[in-house]
Protein backbone atom coordinates (compact mmCIF):
# COMPACT_ATOMS: atom_id res chain seq x y z
CA UNK A 1 0.00 0.00 0.00
CA UNK A 2 1.38 3.63 -0.83
CA UNK A 3 2.46 5.58 2.22
CA UNK A 4 -0.23 7.77 1.62
CA UNK A 5 -3.00 6.06 1.25
CA UNK A 6 -1.90 4.60 4.05
CA UNK A 7 -2.20 7.72 6.43
CA UNK A 8 -5.70 8.11 5.34
CA UNK A 9 -8.44 7.38 7.20
CA UNK A 10 -11.88 6.99 5.53
CA UNK A 11 -14.24 10.36 5.53
CA UNK A 12 -16.86 10.97 8.94
CA UNK A 13 -14.31 8.78 11.11
CA UNK A 14 -13.51 10.66 14.86
CA UNK A 15 -9.74 10.52 16.03
CA UNK A 16 -8.60 12.00 19.33
CA UNK A 17 -5.40 12.73 19.26
CA UNK A 18 -3.79 11.32 22.05
CA UNK A 19 -2.32 14.05 23.54
CA UNK A 20 1.27 14.94 25.61
CA UNK A 21 0.00 14.61 29.25
CA UNK A 22 2.27 16.70 30.84
CA UNK A 23 2.74 14.73 33.83
CA UNK A 24 4.86 12.35 31.54
CA UNK A 25 6.70 14.91 30.02
CA UNK A 26 9.85 15.17 32.30
CA UNK A 27 10.16 11.81 32.58
CA UNK A 28 9.85 11.29 28.85
CA UNK A 29 12.96 14.25 28.74
CA UNK A 30 14.72 12.32 31.20
CA UNK A 31 14.43 8.84 29.17
CA UNK A 32 15.48 10.75 25.83
CA UNK A 33 18.61 11.62 26.94
CA UNK A 34 19.88 8.87 28.73
CA UNK A 35 18.34 6.69 26.01
CA UNK A 36 20.70 8.66 23.22
CA UNK A 37 23.88 8.74 25.12
CA UNK A 38 23.21 4.62 25.63
CA UNK A 39 22.35 4.08 21.81
CA UNK A 40 25.40 6.85 20.97
CA UNK A 41 27.27 4.86 23.18
CA UNK A 42 26.19 1.30 22.10
CA UNK A 43 27.04 1.97 18.44
CA UNK A 44 30.60 3.83 19.27
CA UNK A 45 31.47 0.22 20.70
CA UNK A 46 30.26 -1.66 17.43
CA UNK A 47 32.12 0.23 15.40
CA UNK A 48 35.19 0.06 17.62
CA UNK A 49 34.81 -3.54 17.97
CA UNK A 50 35.03 -3.15 14.22
CA UNK A 51 37.86 -1.43 13.55
CA UNK A 52 39.34 -3.95 16.40
CA UNK A 53 38.27 -6.65 14.31
CA UNK A 54 39.76 -5.34 11.15
CA UNK A 55 42.91 -4.54 13.11
CA UNK A 56 43.47 -7.81 14.15
CA UNK A 57 43.45 -9.22 10.48
CA UNK A 58 46.10 -6.58 9.45
CA UNK A 59 48.31 -7.83 12.47
CA UNK A 60 48.15 -11.32 11.61
CA UNK A 61 49.24 -10.77 8.07
CA UNK A 62 52.10 -8.21 9.43
CA UNK A 63 53.29 -10.88 11.53
CA UNK A 64 53.41 -13.79 8.89
CA UNK A 65 55.19 -11.20 6.92
CA UNK A 66 57.75 -9.79 9.58
CA UNK A 67 58.56 -14.16 10.48
CA UNK A 68 59.29 -14.28 6.72
CA UNK A 69 61.70 -11.09 6.88
CA UNK A 70 63.32 -12.01 9.92
CA UNK A 71 64.17 -15.23 8.22
CA UNK A 72 65.61 -14.02 5.53
CA UNK A 73 67.53 -11.39 7.48
CA UNK A 74 68.71 -14.48 8.93
CA UNK A 75 70.04 -16.16 6.62
CA UNK A 76 72.06 -12.89 5.04
CA UNK A 77 73.21 -12.37 8.39
CA UNK A 78 75.04 -15.84 7.90
CA UNK A 79 76.12 -16.01 4.72
CA UNK A 80 78.46 -12.37 5.87
CA UNK A 81 79.13 -14.51 9.12
CA UNK A 82 80.53 -17.14 6.93
CA UNK A 83 83.02 -14.90 5.01
CA UNK A 84 81.13 -14.90 1.62
CA UNK A 85 81.48 -11.48 1.26
CA UNK A 86 85.12 -11.23 1.28
CA UNK A 87 85.62 -14.17 -0.29
CA UNK A 88 83.44 -12.00 -2.99
CA UNK A 89 85.58 -9.13 -2.89
CA UNK A 90 89.16 -11.07 -2.71
CA UNK A 91 88.09 -12.86 -6.37
CA UNK A 92 87.21 -9.35 -7.40
CA UNK A 93 90.55 -8.21 -6.75
CA UNK A 94 92.06 -11.04 -8.72
CA UNK A 95 90.42 -10.20 -11.83
CA UNK A 96 91.85 -10.42 -15.04
CA UNK A 97 90.21 -7.82 -16.86
CA UNK A 98 88.59 -4.26 -15.53
CA UNK A 99 85.51 -5.56 -17.62
CA UNK A 100 85.18 -8.62 -15.12
CA UNK A 101 85.64 -6.26 -12.12
CA UNK A 102 83.15 -3.79 -12.81
CA UNK A 103 80.65 -6.62 -13.57
CA UNK A 104 82.03 -7.84 -9.97
CA UNK A 105 81.43 -4.55 -8.52
CA UNK A 106 77.68 -4.30 -9.79
CA UNK A 107 76.96 -7.37 -8.23
CA UNK A 108 78.32 -6.33 -5.14
CA UNK A 109 76.41 -3.72 -4.94
CA UNK A 110 73.46 -5.32 -5.95
CA UNK A 111 73.32 -7.69 -2.95
CA UNK A 112 74.06 -4.56 -0.81
CA UNK A 113 70.98 -3.22 -1.94
CA UNK A 114 68.99 -6.08 -1.51
CA UNK A 115 70.08 -6.75 1.63
CA UNK A 116 69.66 -3.77 2.96
CA UNK A 117 65.92 -3.31 1.58
CA UNK A 118 65.44 -6.48 3.43
CA UNK A 119 66.63 -5.15 6.83
CA UNK A 120 64.37 -1.83 6.03
CA UNK A 121 61.69 -3.83 5.48
CA UNK A 122 61.62 -5.59 8.68
CA UNK A 123 62.21 -2.79 10.43
CA UNK A 124 59.63 -0.96 9.16
CA UNK A 125 57.07 -3.98 9.21
CA UNK A 126 57.40 -4.66 13.06
CA UNK A 127 57.52 -0.12 13.37
CA UNK A 128 53.82 -1.27 11.55
CA UNK A 129 53.07 -4.19 13.44
CA UNK A 130 53.88 -2.21 16.98
CA UNK A 131 51.48 0.75 15.49
CA UNK A 132 49.12 -1.38 14.68
CA UNK A 133 49.02 -3.32 18.08
CA UNK A 134 48.84 0.20 19.98
CA UNK A 135 45.83 1.11 18.00
CA UNK A 136 43.77 -2.11 19.12
CA UNK A 137 44.56 -0.96 22.93
CA UNK A 138 43.16 2.45 21.94
CA UNK A 139 39.96 0.78 20.19
CA UNK A 140 39.98 -1.50 23.94
CA UNK A 141 39.84 1.50 25.76
CA UNK A 142 37.27 3.50 24.27
CA UNK A 143 35.19 0.31 24.38
CA UNK A 144 35.08 0.19 27.92
CA UNK A 145 34.79 3.98 28.34
CA UNK A 146 31.76 3.67 26.06
CA UNK A 147 30.66 0.35 28.16
CA UNK A 148 30.71 2.06 31.44
CA UNK A 149 28.81 4.94 29.98
CA UNK A 150 25.75 3.12 28.57
CA UNK A 151 25.71 1.41 31.95
CA UNK A 152 25.32 4.91 34.11
CA UNK A 153 22.67 5.47 31.17
CA UNK A 154 20.29 2.61 31.67
CA UNK A 155 20.67 3.31 35.35
CA UNK A 156 19.91 7.02 34.88
CA UNK A 157 16.50 5.93 32.78
CA UNK A 158 15.72 2.75 35.45
CA UNK A 159 15.66 5.45 38.12
CA UNK A 160 13.91 8.21 36.57
CA UNK A 161 11.14 5.54 35.16
CA UNK A 162 11.19 4.61 38.89
CA UNK A 163 10.88 8.19 39.94
CA UNK A 164 7.25 8.29 38.23
CA UNK A 165 5.89 4.69 39.62
CA UNK A 166 7.26 2.74 37.00
CA UNK A 167 10.38 0.46 35.73
CA UNK A 168 9.53 -3.24 37.38
CA UNK A 169 10.74 -5.41 34.59
CA UNK A 170 7.90 -7.22 32.65
CA UNK A 171 7.56 -9.26 29.70
CA UNK A 172 6.78 -7.74 26.17
CA UNK A 173 6.99 -8.44 22.26
CA UNK A 174 10.22 -8.97 20.96
CA UNK A 175 9.09 -8.78 17.23
CA UNK A 176 11.73 -11.71 16.39
CA UNK A 177 14.91 -10.80 13.89
CA UNK A 178 15.08 -7.40 12.37
CA UNK A 179 13.70 -6.93 9.50
CA UNK A 180 14.22 -2.77 8.46
CA UNK A 181 16.77 -0.98 6.35
CA UNK A 182 19.15 0.78 8.45
CA UNK A 183 19.17 4.68 9.33
CA UNK A 184 22.65 5.72 8.27
CA UNK A 185 25.16 6.36 11.43
CA UNK A 186 28.18 8.75 11.83
CA UNK A 187 31.59 6.86 11.28
CA UNK A 188 32.21 6.65 14.97
CA UNK A 189 28.76 4.61 14.98
CA UNK A 190 26.75 7.48 16.64
CA UNK A 191 23.27 8.71 15.79
CA UNK A 192 24.54 12.63 14.02
CA UNK A 193 21.65 15.17 15.65
CA UNK A 194 18.69 15.88 13.29
CA UNK A 195 16.40 18.73 12.85
CA UNK A 196 12.77 18.31 11.67
CA UNK A 197 13.49 18.58 8.40
CA UNK A 198 11.18 16.11 6.54
CA UNK A 199 7.47 16.71 5.42
CA UNK A 200 5.49 14.60 7.65
CA UNK A 201 2.78 12.65 5.28
CA UNK A 202 0.21 11.91 8.95
CA UNK A 203 -0.17 15.43 9.65
CA UNK A 204 1.56 17.95 7.11
CA UNK A 205 3.72 18.93 10.09
CA UNK A 206 7.46 18.23 9.75
CA UNK A 207 9.81 15.01 11.10
CA UNK A 208 13.68 14.16 11.18
CA UNK A 209 14.83 11.94 8.46
CA UNK A 210 15.27 8.98 10.92
CA UNK A 211 11.73 9.59 12.00
CA UNK A 212 10.32 9.77 8.72
CA UNK A 213 12.42 6.63 7.80
CA UNK A 214 11.27 4.53 10.69
CA UNK A 215 7.48 5.35 9.53
CA UNK A 216 7.61 4.76 6.01
CA UNK A 217 9.64 1.06 7.44
CA UNK A 218 6.89 0.26 9.27
CA UNK A 219 4.29 1.00 6.75
CA UNK A 220 6.49 -1.34 4.38
CA UNK A 221 6.57 -4.29 7.06
CA UNK A 222 2.25 -3.88 6.73
CA UNK A 223 1.66 -1.92 9.74
CA UNK A 224 -0.60 0.41 8.06
CA UNK A 225 -3.55 1.60 10.32
CA UNK A 226 -4.15 5.09 11.64
CA UNK A 227 -1.17 7.25 12.91
CA UNK A 228 0.09 10.45 13.48
CA UNK A 229 3.05 11.75 14.48
CA UNK A 230 3.78 15.41 14.58
CA UNK A 231 2.02 18.10 16.49
CA UNK A 232 2.19 21.16 18.49
CA UNK A 233 4.51 20.17 22.02
CA UNK A 234 7.48 20.74 23.88
CA UNK A 235 8.47 17.09 23.37
CA UNK A 236 9.11 14.39 20.96
CA UNK A 237 5.92 14.71 18.59
CA UNK A 238 7.14 18.62 18.60
CA UNK A 239 10.52 17.93 17.30
CA UNK A 240 9.27 15.36 14.98
CA UNK A 241 10.82 12.61 16.78
CA UNK A 242 8.04 10.60 17.39
CA UNK A 243 4.79 8.80 15.66
CA UNK A 244 1.75 7.29 17.81
CA UNK A 245 0.29 4.01 15.76
CA UNK A 246 -3.30 3.55 16.75
CA UNK A 247 -4.24 0.44 17.56
CA UNK A 248 -7.62 0.50 15.94
CA UNK A 249 -8.53 0.76 12.03
CA UNK A 250 -10.32 3.53 13.09
CA UNK A 251 -7.98 5.87 15.18
CA UNK A 252 -7.56 6.94 18.59
CA UNK A 253 -10.49 5.50 20.63
CA UNK A 254 -10.95 6.28 24.16
CA UNK A 255 -10.94 2.67 25.14
CA UNK A 256 -7.97 -0.42 25.42
CA UNK A 257 -7.59 -2.42 22.79
CA UNK A 258 -8.59 -6.03 23.00
CA UNK A 259 -8.46 -8.65 20.72
CA UNK A 260 -7.24 -8.60 17.34
CA UNK A 261 -6.49 -5.14 17.73
CA UNK A 262 -4.67 -5.19 20.49
CA UNK A 263 -2.69 -8.38 19.13
CA UNK A 264 -1.47 -5.31 16.42
CA UNK A 265 -0.29 -3.05 19.19
CA UNK A 266 1.82 -6.13 20.37
CA UNK A 267 3.04 -6.63 16.89
CA UNK A 268 3.80 -2.98 15.89
CA UNK A 269 5.00 -2.67 19.60
CA UNK A 270 7.33 -5.71 18.92
CA UNK A 271 8.36 -4.81 15.11
CA UNK A 272 9.65 -1.39 16.58
CA UNK A 273 11.73 -3.49 19.46
CA UNK A 274 13.31 -5.61 17.03
CA UNK A 275 14.67 -2.93 14.62
CA UNK A 276 15.23 -0.53 17.62
CA UNK A 277 18.98 -0.53 16.76
CA UNK A 278 18.59 0.20 13.06
CA UNK A 279 16.31 2.27 13.18
CA UNK A 280 17.48 4.49 16.23
CA UNK A 281 14.33 4.09 18.84
CA UNK A 282 14.80 5.64 21.98
CA UNK A 283 12.11 4.02 23.38
CA UNK A 284 8.58 2.15 23.05
CA UNK A 285 5.37 2.62 25.04
CA UNK A 286 2.40 0.45 24.61
CA UNK A 287 0.46 -1.00 27.06
CA UNK A 288 1.13 0.61 30.36
CA UNK A 289 4.41 -0.78 29.37
CA UNK A 290 7.87 0.76 28.71
CA UNK A 291 10.74 -0.52 26.24
CA UNK A 292 14.10 0.86 26.12
CA UNK A 293 18.04 -0.29 24.91
CA UNK A 294 19.19 -2.14 27.64
CA UNK A 295 16.65 -2.38 30.01
CA UNK A 296 14.23 -4.12 28.30
CA UNK A 297 10.82 -3.83 28.73
CA UNK A 298 9.47 -2.56 32.42
CA UNK A 299 5.98 -1.43 34.03
CA UNK A 300 4.33 2.18 33.00
CA UNK A 301 2.35 4.70 34.79
CA UNK A 302 0.85 7.19 32.56
CA UNK A 303 -1.94 8.13 34.58
CA UNK A 304 -5.50 5.72 34.12
CA UNK A 305 -6.91 6.52 30.82
CA UNK A 306 -6.18 4.65 27.30
CA UNK A 307 -4.38 7.41 26.07
CA UNK A 308 -2.24 8.37 29.15
CA UNK A 309 -1.59 4.38 29.89
CA UNK A 310 -1.03 3.53 25.37
CA UNK A 311 -3.61 1.06 25.58
CA UNK A 312 -5.01 2.47 22.38
CA UNK A 313 -1.88 3.36 20.54
CA UNK A 314 1.72 2.36 20.48
CA UNK A 315 4.11 5.44 21.33
CA UNK A 316 7.81 5.38 19.63
CA UNK A 317 10.53 7.82 20.22
CA UNK A 318 13.13 8.12 17.48
CA UNK A 319 16.24 9.54 18.14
Amino acid sequence: MALAAALTLSPGIAVADPGDHGSTGELRAKLNAATRDYNNAKGRVAASRKKQKKLGKEIKSLEAKSEELYGSVGRMAATVYKGSYADTVAALMDSGSPESLAEGMATVSYLATRDHKQIQALADTRDTLAKKRYAVQLEMRKQRAQLKKMANRKKEALKALMAAGGGDPTGGPDGGAPSADPSPRAPDGSWPPQTCSEDDPTTGGCLTPRTRHALEEAREAGYTRYTKCWRQSDGDHGAGRACDFAAFTDGFRNEPAYGSDKRYGDNLAGWFVANADPLAVNYVIWYKRIWMPGSGWGTYNGGGDPASDHTNHVHVSIQ
